[in-house]
């Protein structure tokens, strides 16, 4: 069976006023109509790119690979500078060209406004589509209908196969997928929503926290009456290449925006995906277990040691559900080592994190959260 991709093309091909450039869109129609699937609807991936050079690639040619029609590709470069232009400049998609750095909710804002699709496709520039992505995507929001926004995760092995990179794609996996009937945000790593839908949300928070205008979206939305829905099914692989200083440094980042986030919320204790109240416990128990050290130090006397145990044991009992996908994804041995980072290494790095946030936040750095 002959199967090709399908796309819009560009009715501007040229550069705009705006200072964005539009590279040639490519129709490619299959040799035999006959052999046409069912047309599903009209999906615009958009995918913002800020010096992705390392991966930019690997997600189109994983894009062009999905078995669906009809779909288009929308790349907003965010004026790299890392030549990743000329790599998307290779593939059969709509490049958009931001003359500044203007962020990604900008970016994939711009995406949308310059869209033909149906359904807008949110994902990054260091994700993977599988083949089915975009069909379980298309098929369940035609089921849902437009008041909702479609959320999915990443595979629970990512495409790099280091242990921190194995430990996150777990990890998120794990954390966004554990109230799938009930997610309270939807990440733009996997996002579908009516493009109709999207429009009259106002899009993404422009000049907001880094990382979390997805969640800021998802909320605005649910407030507005959308309804969120997790579908495990729907998965990206993503590429993290991750060691053990890029994995701390990770997880001090995405804490302390959060906590900042939270703190103006008023929502700090709240269970929310990978901010989830199994993470908040080992932070709070990795916290407690420093202070009895302490204790004992000052006082000399070691019996202020005993209640670690009672401490971690009751850690290990509230995230069991969590090592257990480390068990059932890479086995014992990883599900050990793993177990161990996430309870002795990694609450560190999301401790201080959220210790920044929140002096920060007392500092005055308070975000303006959109009506």
């Amino acid at each position: 069976m002959v199967r090709t991709h399908q796309s819009r093309p560009s009715s501007d091909p040229e550069p705009t006023s705006a200072g964005m450039s539009l590279n040639r869109t490519v129709l490619d129609w299959p040799r035999f109509a006959e052999e046409l699937p069912p047309m599903g609807r009209f999906i615009s991936v958009i995918i913002p790119n800020r010096n992705g050079a390392a991966t930019i690639e690997t997600c189109l040619e994983a894009v062009f690979s999905s078995r669906y029609e009809p779909f288009e590709v929308i790349v907003v470069d965010d004026a790299s500078e890392d030549g990743s232009v000329g790599i998307v400049g290779r593939f059969p998609c709509r490049l958009l060209r931001l003359p500044t750095h203007a962020g990604a909710s900008h970016a994939r804002n711009i995406g949308a406004a310059n869209s033909g699709g149906d359904t807008l496709f949110f994902t990054d520039a260091d994700c993977l589509l599988q083949e089915d992505t975009l069909a379980i995507a298309g098929k369940l929001l035609a089921g849902e209908g437009p008041g909702v926004v479609l959320g999915g995760t990443y595979t629970p092995r990512p495409h790099d196969r280091g242990f921190f990179s194995l430990f996150q794609s777990v990890f998120i996996n794990y954390s966004e997928t554990r109230n799938a009937e009930r997610p309270d945000y939807v990440a733009t790593h996997a996002m579908a929503i009516d493009a109709g839908t999207f429009r009259r949300s106002g899009g993404f928070a422009e000049g907001f926290l880094p990382i979390l205008e997805d969640v800021e979206f998802s909320h605005r939305a649910r407030q507005s009456g959308c309804r969120l829905v997790m579908s495990p099914d729907l998965q990206v692989r993503h590429i993290f290449n991750f060691r053990f200083l890029g994995s701390l440094r990770n997880a001090l980042r995405k804490s302390l925006y959060w906590t900042i986030y939270s703190l103006a919320r008023g929502d700090l204790l709240a269970d929310s995906g990978t901010a989830s109240a199994g993470l908040k416990i080992d932070v709070a128990g990795y916290a407690l277990g420093l202070l009895l050290l302490l204790l004992a130090g000052f006082t000399g006397r070691p019996i202020a040691l005993a209640p670690i145990l009672g401490v971690v044991a009751l850690n290990l009992f509230w995230n069991r559900g969590l090592i257990r996908a480390f068990h059932r994804t890479a086995g014992p041995t990883f599900a050990l080592a793993a177990t161990l980072y996430y309870v002795a290494v990694y609450p560190l790095a999301v401790g201080a994190g959220a210790l920044a946030g929140a002096l920060r936040y007392l500092a005055g750095s308070r975000p303006s959260l959109p009506a």
